[in-house]
């Protein structure tokens, strides 16, 4: 007996290997995607600019990226006690403001090579609600605590976030043309904007995105993020203790489907190795100083020699 609905993935007509590499931007579960790819030791980078959940916003850091505008004291302000950029995540916020600047320059320049040697990049959008800065009129990524009255909270309109992702890709392609894209929605509800106004945040994502995919050559996939864990996955056992996010039974399913369809089979293998030696280094033995605890770290650094004269970047 079944008891889901398994939804239909597609097998990408440019999967991920252990040869790939990616780059992962976006919500948290981006950040979640971005764990099992540092897990099974693929070369990825995640988030360099910390989360960001908004279509506009992704659009405007990979324009800063690509154009290489350097991030200059009037991108940044000082608010409870430490340096802020609005267009970063507050993981980068420091008390030191030339700290800040310069860590910010490094990742800008970092990026780009990233961008441009990247043979995937997965973006996974979070919501359609964003905050406008009332002094600039800008979206911002984050507001780092400050008072809401200085923001107003707005919808982005179907139209818009179809236009910011193009541009997203037309980006990105000026650099790196043969790139292949990945998206998803993530599953997560942003149940502070409201119950009806998460779906409706979700629902102009979901319109946006396959206007703007269905117009694309094969190089542009979709990922059913969401939909695994609004169909297959309806229950909230498989939520946290906040009944927003997926724990981590729905985050190793997600990744289970999103392997079937996007990673190569040949690569199976490898992953396999990798999560037992993975699994041999978080063991902790009883008797450490025991002849069969020394035999059972020769096998292990056997199997780790094996791997990475096999894939010389992979690292434990």
């Amino acid at each position: 007996m079944q008891f889901t609905t398994q939804i239909p993935i597609p097998k990408s007509k440019s999967p991920i290997d252990y040869n790939s590499k990616i780059v992962s931007l976006g919500s948290c579960f981006a950040e979640n995607m971005g764990a099992k790819f540092q897990y099974f030791k693929f070369q990825n980078e995640t988030n360099p600019f910390g989360i960001i959940f908004n279509p506009v916003s992704i659009e405007r850091i990979i324009r800063r990226v690509v154009t290489q505008e350097l991030f200059t004291e009037k991108d940044v302000f000082f608010h409870n006690e430490r340096w802020h950029c609005f267009d970063i995540h507050s993981d980068w916020s420091n008390s030191n403001k030339e700290e800040l600047l310069e860590n910010l320059n490094k990742i800008l320049k970092s990026t780009i090579q990233q961008l441009i040697d990247s043979t995937h990049i997965i973006i996974t959008y979070g919501t359609s609600w964003v905050y406008r800065n009332n002094e600039s009129q800008e979206i911002v990524a984050n507001c780092h605590k400050v008072p809401q009255k200085q923001f107003s909270k707005e919808l982005l309109s179907i139209k818009i976030i179809d236009n910011s992702i193009q541009n997203t890709i037309d980006l990105i392609k000026q650099i790196n043309p043969n790139c292949n894209f990945i998206f998803t929605i993530s599953p997560v509800r942003h149940i502070k904007d409201g119950f009806i106004e998460n779906q409706l945040s979700k629902s102009h994502l979901f319109t946006a995105l396959p206007k703007t995919i269905n117009h694309q050559s094969s190089t542009i996939n979709y990922f059913p993020s969401y939909e695994i864990m609004m169909d297959e996955l309806r229950d909230y056992r498989f939520y946290a203790e906040d009944m927003l996010h997926p724990n981590q039974t729905a985050i190793d399913y997600i990744w289970e489907r999103f392997s079937e369809s996007c990673i190569t089979e040949n690569s199976f293998q490898t992953m396999k190795e990798v999560s037992e030696i993975q699994k041999g280094l978080n063991h902790r033995s009883f008797n450490p100083n025991s002849e069969q605890h020394f035999k059972f770290l020769s096998k292990l650094n056997q199997k780790i020699d094996i791997l990475t004269q096999k894939f010389p970047h992979i690292k434990f």
